[in-house]
């Protein structure tokens, strides 16, 4: 696990959706639980990237404009920073840095051996563009973390993005190269930002099937959810064969979250991390790295979804039924006045498998068929529905 206090430093101020109190509550969940200290787990402190490494993702002329924001000049609003959704504040261009450089290092201690899998909850910063900060994040810690496994000799790494938003920055930046292969789960563009992730959307004219669009529907519940990624997912990694996984597990699907309409459960996010740890052992000798994202229900539900993540990694699965520590609800009641749960659900959600049929009277079924209709051809894939 990549963890610092200094990832608080990433702080958009009062009243901002990312709010860094997630972060912090979800490492004092995990310590509580001790899954910081089983036989295996490190606890890496991350190095800040420099400017060099960032322009592998970034543009150099961007960079000098997060770093002069920083430093007290006028933000340039042409390349996002100054918004509501990413304000400057003092520390951004170190806060991002560092997120940036922790999952480079990630993917390159997964890729060396050093470790199977490796976790920066504090990335997954997928909306960031080569020459722009877009919804909340400046550098693009997920592309830094396929460029790496990219550079250090993988030929094929897929991307897998769980998040309630497209995502778009990771897309972009692979969109024309068959090396990488981007997928992702997430409310429809034609009722969510950033209003891309069309299930037509299929990678360039040098990549044709390297991108994989699943849009759902508005109110799409935890079985219905995991019947799109268990529709799709497996088959697409399984052609592709990747070498590594990269995958961002934002939370932001979950019902309590404020920034999107979704109806997804914990207990359906942690079923997916399971499902792309496991593929992760069946195709790439388990070389993965898993990154954070979105997530804005603070306190309900991103240190829960997160700690089934860390769990999961650290081959210490969190059960059904386990008691949350009480100095962690402690802590809870008097950070935000509100009543925690008391255990831990992690039990596997019932869905219908997609191999039970087509039916195109529902809208998750819809959603699944033309993702599958525009994306499994490119990818040699045979679909019988």
């Amino acid at each position: 696990m990549l963890w610092s206090p200094d990832f608080l430093q990433y702080d958009f101020g009062p009243g901002h959706p990312m709010a860094p109190t997630r972060l912090d509550l979800t490492v004092d969940l995990v310590r509580s639980l001790g899954i910081t200290e089983a036989d295996g787990v490190d606890v890496v402190e991350p190095v800040s990237a420099d400017d060099a490494t960032i322009a592998r993702v970034h543009d150099v002329a961007y960079i000098q404009a997060v770093r002069a924001a920083a430093a007290g000049e006028e933000p340039d609003l042409s390349v996002g920073l100054g918004t509501v959704d990413d304000p400057v504040f003092p520390d951004i261009h170190v806060a991002a840095a560092r997120i940036f450089g922790a999952s480079w290092d990630a993917a390159g201690a997964v890729w060396s051996g050093r470790t199977q899998h490796a976790v920066n909850v504090a990335g997954g910063m997928h909306h960031a563009m080569p020459g722009a900060a877009s919804g909340f994040c400046v550098y693009n810690d997920a592309v830094a973390a396929i460029r790496r496994l990219l550079d250090d000799g993988a030929e094929r790494v897929a991307y897998v993005d769980l998040d309630a938003h497209h995502g778009d920055g990771v897309e972009t930046a692979f969109w024309n190269d068959p090396r990488v292969l981007t997928v992702s789960v997430h409310q429809s563009p034609a009722t969510l930002f950033p209003g891309t992730g069309f299930a037509t959307d299929t990678g360039g004219p040098q990549a044709p099937g390297s991108a994989v669009n699943i849009a759902l529907p508005s109110r799409t519940t935890g079985a219905e959810w995991l019947r799109a990624v268990d529709a799709v997912v497996p088959e697409v990694l399984r052609a592709f064969e990747p070498q590594a996984v990269v995958s961002q597990h934002g939370c932001d699907s979950h019902s309590l979250d404020p920034l999107s309409d979704m109806r997804v459960s914990v207990r359906a996010q942690a079923q997916a991390a399971r499902w792309i740890h496991d593929l992760t052992h069946e195709l790439c000798d388990g070389r993965w790295v898993a990154l954070g994202g979105g997530g804005y229900a603070v306190v309900e539900v991103v240190p829960f979804a997160w700690a089934h993540v860390l769990g999961i990694a650290a081959h210490r699965p969190i059960p059904d039924g386990t008691p949350v520590p009480d100095a962690w609800r402690e802590r809870v009641r008097d950070l935000a006045e509100l009543e925690p749960p008391e255990v831990f659900e992690a039990a596997d959600v019932e869905y219908a498998a997609w191999d039970d049929g087509f039916d195109p009277d529902l809208g998750i079924d819809r959603a699944i068929q033309a993702t599958r209709k525009a994306a499994f051809p490119l990818l040699g894939i045979h679909d019988p529905f």
